[in-house]
C-alpha cells in the first residue's frame, strides 16, 4: 500500500513537472486581423481645366430707325463650338471658379422692316464670356451658377428683297452673362455637362454705310439665349479617398 502511495506520487510530480514542456508544443493561437475600414471616394473639383463646347443659340434682334420708328425684329439662330479654361477650387461642398470662354457662332436672322420694305439682317459670327462660378457638390455631380461680362462680334446689313446690297456694319459689343450648369465628373479627371447662358447687350445705334456714304441709323436691341454641351479635362489630383 506504502509502495503503490509512493509511485502516485512520483507520477503527479512527473506530470507537473511536464506539463509547461507540453503546453509549449501545442500550436499558438492563430491571430485574426480587424477586416479594412471602408473607403469612400470623394471627387476632387479643385484644380486648372480645358475644355470644347458646341451647342446652339438665338439671338433676339429689335431694329428702330432713328427719329422714324419700329421697323421689327426677328430672331437670329444657329449654332455655335469654341473652348473654355478656367480654374476651380473646392471648399467642402462648395465650389469656386473663374472661366474664360470663346466661341465662333452662326446666329443669324433677317425680317422685312416695316417702314423701308428692305430686309434686314444680323448675325453673331463670334462671342467671348469672363465669368466667376459658385457652384454646390455632390461627389462627383456639380451644379453651379456663373456670371459675368460678355464680348460679341455682330454684323448688320440692309437689303433689298431680292438681296442686292444696301448698307452694313459691323460691331464689337460688350454686355453682361449670366448662366447655369450641371456637370458630372466621370473619370477622376474629365467632366461632362451642359449649360445655360444669357447674354445682355441691351440698345445701341448702330451707323449703316455703304462705302462711306451714311444710309441709315438703327438703334439696335439684343439678347443672346443659349444651350451648350460642354466636355472638361482638369490638371490636378485624382479622387481622394476618404476613410
Amino acid at each position: 500500500m506504502k509502495k503503490n502511495l509512493l509511485l502516485a506520487a512520483v507520477s503527479l510530480v512527473a506530470l507537473s513537472a511536464a506539463a509547461p514542456a507540453v503546453a509549449a508544443d501545442l500550436a499558438a493561437r492563430p491571430y485574426t486581423k480587424a477586416p479594412p475600414a471602408m473607403v469612400a471616394a470623394i471627387y476632387d473639383w479643385s484644380g486648372f481645366y480645358i475644355g470644347i463646347n458646341g451647342g446652339g443659340g438665338s439671338s433676339h434682334a429689335t431694329w428702330d430707325l432713328v427719329n422714324f420708328g419700329r421697323e421689327g425684329s426677328h430672331d437670329a439662330t444657329g449654332g455655335t463650338v469654341g473652348g473654355q479654361i478656367g480654374y476651380r477650387w473646392q471648399s467642402a461642398q462648395w465650389v469656386f471658379g473663374v472661366e474664360g470662354q470663346g466661341n465662333w457662332a452662326d446666329f443669324s436672322g433677317s425680317n422685312t422692316s416695316a417702314l423701308t420694305g428692305f430686309n434686314n439682317r444680323t448675325k453673331i459670327d463670334s462671342f467671348g464670356l469672363i465669368t466667376g462660378q459658385v457652384g454646390y457638390a455632390w461627389n462627383n455631380v456639380l451644379v453651379y451658377v456663373k456670371g459675368g461680362a460678355a464680348v460679341v462680334g455682330a454684323k448688320y446689313d440692309v437689303r433689298t428683297v431680292g438681296g442686292a446690297f444696301i448698307a452694313s456694319n459691323e460691331d464689337t459689343r460688350w454686355g453682361g452673362t449670366v448662366g447655369v450648369g450641371l456637370e458630372y465628373g466621370f473619370a477622376p479627371n474629365w467632366s461632362i455637362g451642359a449649360e445655360y447662358n444669357h447674354i445682355f447687350l441691351g440698345g445701341h445705334d448702330q451707323n449703316l454705310t455703304n462705302g462711306n456714304v451714311l444710309v441709315q441709323t438703327d438703334h439696335i436691341k439684343q439678347g443672346v439665349d443659349m444651350g451648350l454641351v460642354r466636355l472638361n479635362y482638369k490638371f490636378g489630383g485624382p479622387i481622394l479617398a476618404k476613410y
